[in-house]
């Protein structure tokens, strides 16, 4: 009769999302011994915002080294800083070489997750309509979570002209002369601007904020040290060197006492917008342009940017810079609060994503755990929060590999491997004991959040004091800086490895 009663689920492990992070789980469950697992992913292959964005000009922003698994480490990337495509190329290969493909379920969404007590699993509502159980789900739906369809500018529907986004980028829309409009300065139109300002017949870039561009040399990697990188242990410990550097980097900032880090801080925030505006004149001729491309906040309070072409773009004919604020689209263009009106073919919307660390992206009712808590309505009412970024006591058997306070400074890669071990740790153990039900206990999770928030008040102090004025995707809506996690590296890449099991609870179902 209890089988019957209650039925067991379709699936051991459900993974969402099967980008970088999905594919880190996949091969982790695969390297537990957990056979029966599926993963779920909304496009038509792996590999998550690699997949869906192949806009012009597309690259990473730091070392090809740096954005690997350690698990798959390639020693043939042909550039410093590969391109799209071919970033998108190594995640298919990763899959395929550890036996993915079988496991992954294309073109699913899940619209809802709703924790039943009685059965000690979830029940993923499908976007079709359909609905799957499992016993342990591990979200790896990424950073980025979908992009801003709405620009919040009047009148879009009005335009006749052709929208363009990063996220959907039409390939065979032909650019060559056409007039061209991109709104915003963030990564995705820092490496847009120059890859087409060759090809159309003009081209405006409509900026909020200026953005941090540094030169990025990116030269092919020879022959030779591609040879020497396939050499056992070479890409690890060049890897591992730059990884010590930002981890010095990171737990200074968290421990530095508060007297020190205001001054430190405003001093070097200084500094380098001093030395920009040096970089500017170099690179930019018209001093009208240098001006308005020069920011007026530190270079780390938003997200800054790498490519040479961006800043040399403004030296071409047909690119100018537009500072006044959008008004409104008009059906040919473009109108500003000054009254003018601009006529464009195409418009590209660079307007950024709903991000993982703004509670908003969060939507009431997309996750209800036990005793009806919503996670929607929690973090809106509480603030983003997780033992260490990946659990929460009223949601057992579920974990996020990119959670509250979860970026370690490192590639995405790095930390998306290391959530994936927390969260795999935890399953393995509940399948040793037997368990059906595991929740971080409440007190375990709280004491984690106190030391957390403790040690992110430099950065804290930095997004919502120092730099307040400008808007940023590292400062929520709450005013916190739930983005970054403010313990280094090592640290927590540590805690997820050896966490103590007696932070969780295990039980089992006896009916």
């Amino acid at each position: 009769m209890g089988a019957e009663r209650h039925p067991a689920p379709d699936h051991e492990v459900v993974v969402i999302g099967a980008g970088p992070g999905g594919i880190a789980a996949g091969v982790k469950l695969t390297r537990a011994g957990v056979e029966d697992f599926v993963i779920l992913e909304r496009a038509d292959e792996v590999g998550g915002s690699w997949h869906e964005n192949h806009y012009p000009g597309l690259e990473v922003d730091i070392p090809s080294l740096a954005y690997q698994y350690s698990f798959a480490r390639n020693p043939h990337w042909s550039r410093l800083f590969a391109s799209g495509a071919e970033v998108r190329r190594y995640h298919v290969a990763v899959a395929r070489r550890f036996g993915l493909y079988p496991h992954l379920r294309f073109g699913t969404t899940v619209a809802a997750e709703e924790w039943d007590e009685d059965r000690h699993c979830w029940a993923l509502r499908l976007a079709d309509g359909g609905v799957l159980t499992a016993r342990f789900v591990i979200s790896a739906v990424g950073a980025f979570i979908s992009p801003k369809l709405d620009p919040g500018i009047a009148g879009l529907d009005r335009y006749r002209g052709r929208i363009q986004r990063p996220s959907d980028w039409d390939d065979d829309y032909d650019l060559t002369g056409k007039r061209v409009a991109i709104i915003g300065t963030g990564a995705s139109s820092v490496q847009i601007t120059p890859a087409i300002a060759g090809k159309v017949g003009s081209l405006a870039v409509f900026q909020r904020t200026p953005v941090w561009c540094l030169p990025k040399p990116n030269p092919r990697i020879p022959r030779a040290v591609r040879w020497a990188l396939g050499v056992p242990g070479v890409q690890a410990g060049v890897h591992g060197a730059a990884l010590v550097a930002v981890d010095a980097v990171v737990r200074t900032m968290s421990n530095a006492p508060m007297p020190v880090v205001r001054p430190t801080l405003r001093a070097i925030d200084a500094t380098a917008i001093r030395g920009y505006r040096g970089l500017l004149r170099l690179m930019v001729r018209d001093p009208g342009i240098r001006v308005g491309l020069a920011p007026d906040y530190g270079p780390i309070a938003k997200r800054p940017t790498l490519n040479t072409g961006y800043l040399l773009a403004f030296n071409r004919d047909n690119v100018d810079l537009v500072t006044t604020p959008i008004e409104r689209f008009t059906e040919q263009g473009l109108r500003t609060t000054d009254g003018v009106e601009r006529e464009f073919d195409m418009v590209v919307l660079a307007t950024g994503y709903h991000v993982f660390s703004d509670p908003e992206t969060y939507t009431p009712g997309l996750v209800v755990g036990s005793d009806g808590l919503d996670l929607g309505k929690y973090y809106t009412e509480h603030g983003l929060q997780a033992y260490e970024s990946v659990s929460l006591p009223g949601l057992p058997n579920r974990w996020t590999l990119v959670g509250p306070y979860s970026w370690t400074g490192s590639g995405w890669h790095a930390f998306v491997e290391m959530t994936a071990d927390h969260a795999v740790r935890a399953i393995s153990e509940a399948r040793r004991r037997s368990a059906t039900r595991v929740a971080v206990r409440q007190d375990a999770h709280d004491a984690y959040h106190r030391r957390i928030y403790r040690n992110g008040a430099a950065m804290r102090y930095y997004l919502t004091e120092l730099n307040a004025h400008v808007p940023t995707y590292y400062r929520n809506s709450q005013g916190d800086s739930t983005y970054i996690r403010p313990t280094g590296f090592f640290s927590a890449r540590r805690a997820h490895h050896r966490f103590p099991f007696t932070d969780y609870d295990f039980d089992r179902r006896t009916a």
